[in-house]
This record gives C-alpha cells, structure tokens and sequence, in this order.
C-alpha cells in the first residue's frame, strides 16, 4: 500500500507499458514506424517528475531494454542517457513550449538516442544502416501530444507527486 501512496507503483506500471511496447509484434510494415515508447516514456517523467525520475532511473530502464533487445549489454543504457540528459537539465524550459515545440524536440532526442544506438552497434557488431532506421523520430514526435496527454492523466489520476 505504501508504494500506491508513493506513487512509485503506478511509475513502474508505466515504465512496463512503455518496454512492452517496445517488443510488442506488429504488422511488418507497420514495424519501422514503432514510436520510441520508451524514450517518450522516460521524457514525460523526467519533465513531469525530475525529483523523482533522474538519471539512475534512466540507467536501469535502458539496462532492461538491453536485456529485452539482446544488444550488448550497455548501449541503450547510455543511449538513453545521453538523450535524458538535455531533458532533465531543462525541464523547466520544455515544459512551457507548445505541443508543437516539445514535439520538435522530443524528435531531436529520440533522434540523438538512435543515431547513438545505430553508431555503437555499428562499432560493436557491424550494424548496417537503414533510412528506415529513423522512422521512429517522426512516429514519435507525432505520438508525443497524445502520450503526454495521456500520462499526465494518469498521473493526476494516481497522484503520482
């Protein structure tokens, strides 16, 4: 009951949403155009909770999404910090953009995580590179106004604080 009251529960049950998501099929041509629920997942938090939801928090998750991506152990992790980071050091700034705006720069994180993801498999394991690779920025930008939307429901919902 503790953890209701925390708020962490409905923290974690969002987090599993987003890495379910992630490894969730879908149709094959609609694979390449998957959001980065994560990494909108991670920027909502960071934004809405950055007392909260810091870097160790981030590092765990992107550990976790190695795990269910089977890519060696660490490049999401730092992906994903890399790409917090800017979010967390301006949280405040963001937060008062438009829809339009956070969508922009949402695109331009989720932009840096995958070039990093692409470079260091490309160094680690000889990764091709696909112009479909970065389908998912333009997904994500366009899912961005709905999932913070919905989050910020959520949390109101919950009182996550």
């Amino acid at each position: 009951m503790m953890w209701i009251k925390s708020g962490l529960l409905p923290l974690l049950v969002s987090y599993l949403v987003a890495l379910v998501l992630m490894v969730m099929p879908m149709p094959a041509f609609l694979e390449a155009w998957r959001p980065d629920w994560l990494s909108l997942v991670i920027i909502y938090w960071v934004m809405a909770l950055p007392h909260r939801v810091g870097m160790g928090t981030v590092l765990i998750l992107g550990l976790v999404a190695d795990i269910l991506m089977g890519s060696v152990f660490g490049i999401y992790a730092t992906a994903l910090l890399i790409m917090a980071y800017p979010a967390i050091r301006h949280f405040q700034r963001i937060r008062n953009y438009s829809f339009t705006q956070q969508a922009l720069i949402v695109a331009v994180l989720v932009l840096v995580k995958r070039v990093l993801v692409y470079e260091l498999e490309h160094v680690l394991n000889d990764a091709m590179f696909h112009g479909s690779y970065l389908y998912p920025v333009i997904s994500s930008a366009i899912a961005w106004p709905w999932v913070y939307l919905i989050l910020r429901k959520y949390r109101r919902h919950y009182l996550v604080r």
